[in-house]
C-alpha cells in the first residue's frame, strides 16, 4: 500500500485577543474551557487532513484465497453406479462406502459427497412431489364440494318427518340458499 500525504492546507486559527495590560498569567476557568473547546475544535478539523490516504484496493494486501479444487467429472459409468447403489440405500456405512469407492476408482471423499449431494437433491424433488399432489387433492376437493353442492340446489331436499310435523322446523327446511328472481 503506498500512503500519500494529503495536500490540502489547514484552515486558519482564529485571531488571538489581544493582550490585557497586568493580566498576562491570569487565567480564569472560562478560558480554560474555551481554550480547550477551540483546541478539540481545530484537532477534529485536521485529523482528516494529518492522516495519509490509502491508494489502492482495501483488500489488496490480504493473502490470496486458497484456491478451490476444480469440479470432478465423473464418468457414465461411476454416476450410473452410484445412482444405482442410491436407488436401492440412500445411506452407507464407512465399510460400504470404501468398497464402493474402490470399485469405482473414486476416494472415500468423493463417494461420501456425492451421497450428500444426492440425499440433498432427493429430499427437494420429493418435496416437490409432495407439494404438487397436495395441490392437485385440494383442487379434487374443490371440484367434488363444488358439485355435490349444484346437486343439492337442483334436487329438493327429502322431507324429514320431524320437521312436518313442527312448523318451525318445516319453514326453515325448505329455505333455499337464494333464489333467483326472474
Amino acid at each position: 500500500v503506498i500512503r500519500v500525504p494529503a495536500h490540502r492546507p489547514a484552515p486558519a486559527a482564529p485571531p488571538a485577543p489581544p493582550p490585557v495590560p497586568g493580566l498576562s498569567g491570569l487565567t480564569f476557568p472560562w478560558m480554560e474551557t474555551t481554550r480547550r473547546i477551540a483546541k478539540d475544535r481545530l484537532s477534529a478539523a485536521l485529523s482528516p487532513f494529518a492522516a495519509t490516504r490509502r491508494i489502492g484496493h482495501p483488500y489488496q494486501n490480504r493473502t490470496p484465497p486458497k484456491r478451490k479444487k476444480p469440479r470432478t467429472s465423473f464418468s457414465r459409468v461411476q454416476i450410473c453406479e452410484l445412482e444405482k447403489r442410491f436407488h436401492r440405500q440412500k445411506y452407507l456405512a464407512s465399510a460400504e462406502r470404501a468398497t464402493l469407492a474402490k470399485a469405482l476408482k473414486m476416494t472415500d471423499a468423493q463417494v461420501k459427497t456425492w451421497f450428500q449431494n444426492r440425499r440433498t437433491k432427493w429430499r427437494r424433488q420429493t418435496a416437490e412431489e409432495r407439494e404438487a399432489e397436495r395441490q392437485q387433492a385440494n383442487r379434487l376437493m374443490l371440484h367434488l364440494q363444488q358439485e355435490a353442492f349444484q346437486k343439492s340446489l337442483s334436487q329438493p331436499l327429502p322431507q324429514d318427518p320431524l320437521c312436518m310435523h313442527n312448523s318451525s322446523l318445516y319453514a326453515l327446511q325448505n329455505l333455499q340458499p337464494w333464489a333467483e328472481d326472474n
